[in-house]
This record gives C-alpha cells, structure tokens and sequence, in this order.
C-alpha cells in the first residue's frame, strides 16, 4: 500500500500522522481524529468518526496505528481534504507549538508537537506538590513553559518529582545541591534519568544534554510519564480494595487484577454514573468528556455533602463556558488539577485521565472492604514490579501493566529479544495481528516459539513450555523473565568488551566479580553475589568510589553498629550513587540488603558497564536499551 505514494506523499502522511498524535504513542486515538477534523472545519458527529475508524481498524482497538492510518489517508484524503494544509491548519487552531526536531533519533526539521496545555498542568502540579521542600523553593512557583524547560536544566526537580511519584526512589545525599557546575548539573540528570527508568519510564534516546538544552517535546514526555506513574500507583485492589465494586458479572478478581488503571477508571467513572442515575456511559478520556455532563454527575456523586457540590453546570451550554462551570465544582473539593475548560472541551485524553486518577485518589467514593487479609497476596511483589519496570524502560510497546497478563502472547519478549540480539526473531513465523477465531491457537504458537528462542540464547528452560506462558504459570513466566534480564545485562557487556578486542566473548559472573575484586584491591573483597557481607552496601558504594574517586560523600555512609534502618540507608545512597554515574540499575536497596544475588549481580554488572577501562565507543550513558 504504501508503494502507491511517492516520497513527498509518504513524508506528508508521516507529518499529518505525527500532528494529529498529540499523545505521542504511535496511535491516533478517537478524539485525536475528532479534534484535527473539526481544526480544519470538517464537523463529522461523534458516530460518524466512530465509524470511520471501525472501517480502517483492523484490530478493532478503537485506534489507528501508523499502518491503519495509511489505509484511511489513502482512500478518504480528496474527501475529506487531507494534506499539508490539514497539517498546517490543525497545529495552528489547536493550539500547538512546533519545535524542531532535537535528539539523535531525529532528523534535522523533524517538528515536535507541544501542547501548551500540557506545559501549564505540570508546572502547577510541581507546584503544588514540590511547594514545601526546601531545595525547590528557589524554582517556584514555575509561570511559564519556558520558566518549566529551564527549571529542569540541573535535575534536581526532576530528582524531587520522581520521590514525589515513587518515595525513596532517589537517595538525597546523592543529589547535587550546591557549587552546581556544568558536570554536577549533567551527573544530577543522569541520576534522575537512571531512576526515571527504574521505575518504568521509557527513556530510550534522552540524555543530559537534552534535558539541560531545554529540549521542551523532550521534557514534557519524561515529565508526563513520571507524573502519570505517580497518578496511577494506586488504582488497583492491593491499595482499594472497594474496586470490587467495579467487576461485572460473571468476573472473578482475577480479571480486575488483570486491567490497566486507565480501564479501572473508566470503569470507575461509569459506576458512579450509574449509582447517579445518568443516562451516560463513557468509553474514553477524550471525545466522551467533552460535553462535561459525565464528569458533572462524577462529582456531584463522589463529593462529601458538605462540599456543596452541584449539578448546576448542566444548566449552561455544552462548551467552554459548561466546562468552566464544571471545574468551578472540581474546585470545591480541592480538585481543579491538569485540565483546564480548553482541555475538557478539546479532549486531551493525557490530561484527562489525570484530572480524573486525581480525583480517584481523593475522593473513591468506594464502599470499605471488611475482609482485607484476602486482598494481602494481590500486591505485586518486588521481583514482578522490577521486571514490568525494566521492560517498559525499553519503550515496548504493547505497555506492560500485569506481568502474566501481558506476555501472554510474548510480543514483548520478541521485542526484547530482538534488541539483545537484532535479527535474532524471524518475523515472519510471529504472530503479531490476531484472528478472532484462532486468537488463542495464535497465541500459543507464539509461546512456544518464544521458549524455542529462549533455549538457543541458552536460557535453562527444563520444564517450562509455552503453554506454561500462554497461561501465565507466574513461578515458570518470572523464570524466562529473569533470564531474559539477565542475557540483556550481560549482552551489553559482551558488546562492550568486543567493540575494544574485536572478539566473541561472553561475559561470565564469575568475570564480574573477579573484575569488581580487581578495582576494588585491597579496600573490599566479596567472594560471590550471595556474600553477606554485601548486604551493607559499603562494598558496592567503595566500587563506584573507585570507579569515580571522589564521587562518594563517605561521611554519609554507616560504617560501624550496622542496624537494618543503616544497612537501608546505605544501600539506598548506593543504588542511588550507581545511577548517578551513569550505570542502568533496575535492583532496588531491599535486594543489596536481603542480598538477593540475581538483582546483586545485575548492579555489579551495570557498574562495570561503567569502566573507564571497559566501555566501547559510543556507550557513555549506561546500560541503553
């Protein structure tokens, strides 16, 4: 299909695609069309650009990828007059800035979109969150876009943002405060960065540099995503167990657990409609919200009686002036966050869906739980939070929300692989569109393709199958995942030390640990990745003190009378010290005290990635995906 455009045609598509994907995720959602027709003056209803998708929608999503979008642009573009005007007239009356393009993956004018709408709600959520601490005063209140860009230039926001979203993420010894020089800006950001992807931020292609040139399509995306994680942390049955509330009939726990927490609000959303008695039912942040009605009846029924909240915005015009209306009420209970009447009314589905996790978090409305010890063992546990984190660091794409849920198809683990090893999946025998009719067959054939290729990169694999995949057996998935990990680790390695010897090697845990015994000399010893003297930290902090003298404040560091709450601290300043100097560390400060030797060796390996000695050309930022 695409062979029926020329290069300028093709170059104009990809432009208009890019523009009406004001998300950023490769995908042109419902109210994205939407809005960049009515831009352009073409007023199709609601069920007319329902159904223009559903014709061009081959996987029947609800959404256009890149291909599907082709389909549409080739057969509807006289019509419905597509092209460069399209693109032109839907940046400027959208309200969109364009910057050029400004990383390495781009080409020169390449244009980024930039809603200033975006710009304005994370500048007043740091605001309000980052007003009380000491370090940040000086930056805030934020006024502007630019004032935004520029107040991430030293990291040290984007650091206090991501402990604001995942507390004790980043140790705050490791954090530059002062003498703030050119290299101390750059080692704030790359601990920032490093701790970003630590907890499931997709920061493939964004560096220091980036950041403190102000980079605006850049930030916003590393703020929006540490942001939304924050939002989205707690919308699930470990942290509410009322979401019971939510599963329909003939559902089981089991496939709540199984929902992203954008589906979880949605059906959020619709439950209080119902105990509201609307006639309303949404399917989504954007084109469903515009009208306000849903969110005025949300929080007429989720608001304490006593906050004199108020249906009284459905008595105005569908429109700005209803939306403001609607805020007005929002304001009432302290939850005028992200969205303003424009937001609402134009359905930014990004913002949307924080305006309402903000209000789920403040205000569930959901009846209490009595039994609560049932819901004890829903909790994900470090080792599954740590491989969905990894994975989605990498930018794969579908997004992992539940381990076993997710790779059922092994699409993911495709990606991955084929990132370990280009070449190494053959395309053609993976399933990547299912059939409605043989979906699971499909599936499975995936799965046992995916254990085929696990056993020729050497994976131990004796008794995992791939229908134990296909199933999602928890203990066999966690034991591919964790190889899979540990091949990427290692093969970085491996690439690292042929691009200086032009040689084949794979790189052994024991080549690790001798190598960490031979820079450390005579100031630490470990004798394996399950030594317990590791489990204080000091070990891998006098390492990257090695591998960066002068890097480690030591008069931070417990040394002596060593309880858990000094281990903890220790080990927290060390995986914290590790990001900082540029060394991908997905482990977490439980592991080095428990001393969990798998995620052990993982943060050994990271840091020898970091060997003056050791790196190849070209890696200079740590562990890249």
């Amino acid at each position: 299909m695409a062979g029926e455009f020329t290069p300028d045609q093709l170059k104009e598509l990809c432009d208009v695609f890019e523009t009406i994907d004001t998300e950023g995720d490769g995908f042109i959602q419902l109210g994205e069309l939407g809005a960049a027709f009515k831009c352009v003056g073409i007023d199709l209803p609601g069920y007319a650009i329902r159904d223009l998708v559903k014709q061009y929608d081959q996987n029947q999503d609800g959404k256009l990828s890149m291909q599907e979008f082709k389909s549409l642009f080739r057969k509807e573009r006289e019509r419905l007059d597509f092209g460069s005007k399209f693109k032109t007239m839907v940046q400027t009356r959208a309200g969109i800035k364009t910057h050029g393009g400004t990383s390495q993956a781009s080409s020169e004018g390449t244009t980024h979109s930039v809603r200033d709408g975006e710009a304005t709600a994370f500048s007043n959520w740091i605001n309000r969150n980052l007003a009380e601490d000491a370090d940040c005063k000086k930056y805030l209140p934020i006024d502007s876009a630019e004032d935004l860009y520029k107040s991430c230039f030293d990291g040290i926001i984007l650091c206090k943002l991501i402990n604001q979203s995942v507390p004790d993420t980043v140790s705050e010894e490791a954090i530059n405060k002062t003498n703030l020089s050119v290299y101390r800006r750059s080692e704030n950001i790359t601990l920032a960065l490093n701790s970003a992807a630590s907890i499931g931020c997709n920061i493939v292609n964004i560096d220091a540099v980036d950041i403190q040139e102000g980079k605006p399509h850049l930030i916003l995306g590393v703020l929006w995503q540490i942001i939304r994680i924050g939002l989205l942390s707690d919308i699930n049955l470990a942290h509410n167990p009322g979401l019971v509330a939510l599963l329909l009939d003939g559902e089981e726990i089991s496939d709540l657990q199984k929902l992203s927490p954008e589906q979880i609000l949605l059906r959020w959303v619709n439950y209080h409609l119902d105990r509201a008695g609307a006639n309303r039912n949404i399917k989504n942040f954007s084109e469903d919200i515009k009208d306000s009605e849903a969110y005025s009846h949300l929080l007429n029924q989720i608001a304490p009686r006593d906050a004199n909240v108020t249906l009284a915005p459905l008595n105005t015009p569908a429109g700005r002036e209803r939306a403001e209306a609607m805020l007005c009420e929002a304001d009432k209970i302290g939850c005028r966050s992200f969205v303003g009447a424009k937001d609402v009314t134009d359905g930014n589905a990004k913002l949307n869906l924080a305006f309402v996790a903000n209000l789920f978090n403040n205000y569930p409305a959901l009846d209490k739980v009595d039994n609560l010890e049932e819901f004890e063992a829903i909790e994900e546990t470090r080792e599954e939070k740590t491989y969905r984190n990894w994975m989605n660091s990498m930018g794969v794409n579908p997004h992992v929300h539940h381990l076993y849920t997710d790779l059922r198809d092994c699409l993911v683990i495709f990606k991955i692989l084929d990132i370990i090893q280009p070449g190494v999946v053959n395309w053609n025998k993976v399933v990547q569109k299912f059939s409605k009719m043989k979906v699971n067959f499909e599936k499975l054939e995936n799965c046992n393709y995916a254990v085929e290729l696990g056993i020729k990169q050497k994976f131990s694999l004796i008794g995992i199958g791939g229908q134990d995949m296909h199933e999602g057996n928890p203990t066999l998935t966690l034991a591919y995942v964790w190889q899979l990990m540990k091949a990427y680790t290692l093969s970085i390695l491996s690439k690292l030390k042929d691009s200086n010897t032009n040689g084949n090697s794979i790189i052994a845990e024991q080549q690790i640990i001798d190598w960490a015994n031979k820079k450390m000399g005579d100031r630490a010893k470990f004798s394996n990745f399950k030594d317990p003297s590791l489990s204080d930290g000091i070990t891998v902090l006098t390492l990257i003190d090695c591998l960066r003298p002068g890097t480690v404040k030591w008069e931070v560091v417990k040394k002596t009378d060593l309880t858990e709450e000094t281990r903890m601290a220790n080990a927290k300043y060390a995986v914290s010290m590790a990001r900082k100097i540029g060394a991908r560390v997905y482990a977490l400060p439980e592991d080095i005290v428990e001393v969990k030797p798998k995620m052990i060796m993982t943060i050994f390996a990271c840091l020898m990635s970091q060997d003056p000695d050791f790196k190849g050309r070209g890696m200079t930022s740590g562990m890249e995906g």
